[in-house]
């Protein structure tokens, strides 16, 4: 068999590039030790690329995520955003007619039932945003919807920690003068949105929604977000991303919106990895995750397809499949691509790079490797996984078998989320080791690496505009590095974006870009003899 020389595809998720230098004491990415890092730096050919806004196929000036970065590197083009698709069918008043929608509309008037909406009451963006819920709390109004409650899930990871006070106050607001819908729980996303099967998490949420129990209970939902920032769970789990499930109850301390049977409920994020296990543990007849108490017949409806099969009813449904993305194109030419991340970010480099495909290409390997359960956050183990996806990368790049190699780390993202500057610096340090190894493997073997991010976090960890830890992503360009023999005299272009990531990998293995991909390399002079597969 001929030896195959990779090129690998390193992606440090959440690591930004941040220029200001006030923010160099809360940088991470500038407080930690990185060698390798600051040896690509100096040495090898780089750029900065946009990863956020209209460059990645979101509004302007909403941040970057990792789901849809990995979509935009992946396709090799700018992928318009459900965001978007959803904001233009509210906006031009589309969502009106929406069958789907009605279909609800008509069953709670039909069986004098009730209405509840269940979402991330945010606008940041990277899950859901208010407005797509205030648009259809409108629709429901119009429609003489009487009974709608809403299940509030609080955010303060892609928000301010304690920005759920000002959304709470917002959606009550808004309530009131679109004339329809009550908050019944709050619930925070490390218990509402889990997404590693941590069904001791989701279980508390589901039993909270459906009327089972609650941990805390209080008479508006201001004053259970006052209660919990009160009373945090503990010390690393404070704020709104960990509010414990609860009711919002009436004079006689009953809840005043459980779930019940014959119920309509509509999930309002537009982003699916996050909601998929509740959605499972509400809808699922061979549940296994955890006993539930109750199990109440339901119309469940998603704003968007989480996952397929999972719910027959979905307001907006996937657009066609792409054509040539970088794994398919890959896999048509015939060389042999592997996948590896851990379990936090594995369906980052297969599902979402993929264009929502759940099945690999042909000749496309996966590894997942387990992310680490014994701790509440990341901060409590910054090194995360990294270390055992890095050895199975490296075996990977050794074999000779593949390609295209694509692997992510995902400790910059996961552990800056924490809000820990300590532990985030600990994980940049991490990834940067990691980093070196792969590099010397490649070495060995004479292969190319780009080293790169979907868009940045640990860059930033502190708000000094509120005084706060700063917990989710940045707006910042991110590095691109171009690694390997013959490409130390490189020329890069500048101006690039996320969707350039494809064609730069497919012009360094020696293979022309398809016409569907209009992203352009990010390298402007190439030695002619260069090419790892011709």
């Amino acid at each position: 068999m001929e030896d195959i020389r990779p090129v690998v595809l390193i992606i440090r998720d959440g690591w930004g590039s941040n220029h200001n230098p006030e923010h160099n004491p809360f940088n991470a990415i500038y407080q930690a030790d990185t060698p390798v890092d600051d040896e690509l730096a100096r040495h090898w050919p780089r750029t900065e690329i946009k990863a956020c806004g209209r460059d990645v196929g979101l509004p302007d000036g909403v941040m970057g995520n990792s789901e849809v970065g990995h979509q935009n590197i992946g396709a090799g083009r700018i992928v318009d955003q459900e965001i978007v698709r959803i904001d233009k069918a509210i906006e031009g008043g589309e969502i009106s007619k929406n069958s789907v929608l009605n279909e609800a509309f008509e069953h709670v008037k039909k069986n004098n039932s009730r209405l509840h909406f269940i979402g991330l009451v945010s606008d940041a963006g990277v899950h859901a945003m208010l407005r797509h819920l205030y648009g259809l709390l409108k629709c429901a109004k119009d429609q003489a919807i009487k009974d709608v409650f809403i299940h509030a899930i609080t955010d303060g990871r892609d928000t301010a920690p304690t920005g759920g006070e000002r959304y709470i106050k917002e959606l009550e607001a808004q309530c009131q003068t679109i004339g329809v819908g009550k908050v019944a729980t709050v619930s925070g996303r490390y218990w509402a949105m889990d997404r590693d099967k941590r069904w001791n998490r989701v279980q508390k949420a589901y039993d909270c929604m459906c009327g089972v129990s609650a941990i805390y209970q209080d008479t508006s939902a201001e004053k259970i977000l006052a209660h919990a920032y009160k009373t945090p769970v503990s010390e690393t789990q404070k704020g709104d991303e960990f509010i414990e499930p609860s009711w919002v109850v009436d004079d006689a301390g009953k809840p005043i919106g459980s779930i019940a049977d014959g119920d309509v409920v509509i999930f309002f994020n537009f982003r699916g990895d996050r909601p998929r296990e509740l959605v499972t543990a509400l809808t699922d007849k061979n549940f296994k995750g955890f006993e539930r108490a109750i199990f109440p017949k339901i119309m469940m409806v998603t704003m968007t397809s989480y996952e397929e099969g999972l719910c027959d009813r979905v307001l907006f449904t996937k657009p066609p499949k792409m054509k040539n993305i970088l794994g398919e194109y890959v896999s048509n030419k015939g060389v042999a691509q592997f996948r590896c991340a851990e379990t936090e970010k594995h369906p980052h480099v297969t599902f979402f790079f993929n264009d929502y495909r759940e099945e690999p290409f042909p000749k496309e390997d996966r590894k997942m490797v387990d992310s680490p359960k014994e701790v509440a956050t990341y901060d409590e183990k910054p090194e995360m996984s990294a270390y055992a996806v890095c050895a199975t990368t490296k075996e990977a790049i050794l074999s000779k078998k593949y390609g295209l190699i694509v692997v992510n780390f995902a400790n910059a993202d996961m552990v800056g989320h924490t809000g820990s500057l300590e532990a985030a610096t600990k994980a940049v340090e991490v990834v940067d080791e990691c980093v070196g190894v792969l590099l010397k493997a490649i070495d060995e073997i004479g292969g190319a690496a780009i080293v790169t991010a979907d868009h940045g976090n640990a860059d930033q960890m502190w708000n000094p505009k509120i005084n706060s830890p700063h917990t989710q992503h940045t707006l910042n360009l991110v590095e691109l590095i171009v690694y390997g023999k013959s490409l130390e005299k490189a020329v890069m272009r500048k101006e690039g974006r996320l969707a350039d990531i494809a064609p730069t990998i497919l012009e360094l293995m020696g293979l022309d870009t398809p016409k569907e991909m209009t992203g352009q390399s990010l390298i402007k002079t190439l030695k002619p003899e260069y090419s790892l597969h011709k």
